[in-house]
């Protein structure tokens, strides 16, 4: 794989406070550039929700309501992720979760395209018993060494998402061949399925 090729991307993750719909409580969005994760350049907000967080999602990432008692409103940073996130692509794990709920929070956005490192694990790497993000940490085995935080904090997760997602794209040649095989149908950057040719 050629990562000089590839358009500007950044891996993102969001945690939630355990609402349905849920409020954002933090986000990250990692460069990818070159192969390699750019921290440097990395984004990354807690803010409080509107609503409390529950005591599940409290005990998942650790961010209490105590925690983001001092923390900026959404309205406060939305302008700051909105800018960073630009109009590049986007990756995630599941992405349908990360797209829409950050999609619900900044309804202006639109990213230029949306890779899934669940859909592109199941086409990478078939006959796994599991492909949720610690089963993929396990079967990889990416340095995680320079990891912020810790798991399930949304840092951590896009540090760890950004190393297997650049692992995964050692098994493709092309851009096009990894995005055929990792953005989801109805996503933003789901390649156009050629029409049958037909008689009429």
């Amino acid at each position: 794989m050629n990562f000089t090729s590839w358009p500007s991307l950044l891996v993102v993750d969001v945690e939630g406070n355990g609402a349905n719909p849920p409020d954002l409580v933090e986000v990250a969005a990692l460069p990818v550039r070159e192969g390699r994760a750019d921290t440097g350049t990395a984004g990354a907000w807690l803010t409080k929700p509107r609503h409390p967080v529950t005591p599940f999602a409290a005990r998942v990432h650790g961010l209490t309501n105590q925690r983001l008692a001092a923390e900026p409103g959404w309205e406060e940073i939305a302008e700051q992720v909105h800018t960073l996130l630009g109009a590049s692509w986007i990756c995630a794990h599941n992405a349908h979760v990360d797209y829409r709920v950050l999609k619900a929070h900044l309804p202006q956005w639109e990213p230029a395209g949306v890779l899934d490192t669940l859909r592109l694990a199941k086409a990478t790497y078939p006959g796994l018993a599991k492909y949720s993000l610690d089963a993929l940490i396990k079967h990889v085995k990416p340095d995680l060494s320079a990891a912020p935080a810790q798991r399930h904090r949304a840092t951590y997760d896009a540090y760890a998402t950004a190393q297997i997602l650049i692992a995964m794209a050692a098994h493709y040649d092309t851009w096009d061949q990894l995005v055929a095989a990792a953005v989801p149908p109805g996503l933003p950057g789901a390649p156009i399925p050629e029409e049958d040719p037909t008689l009429w």
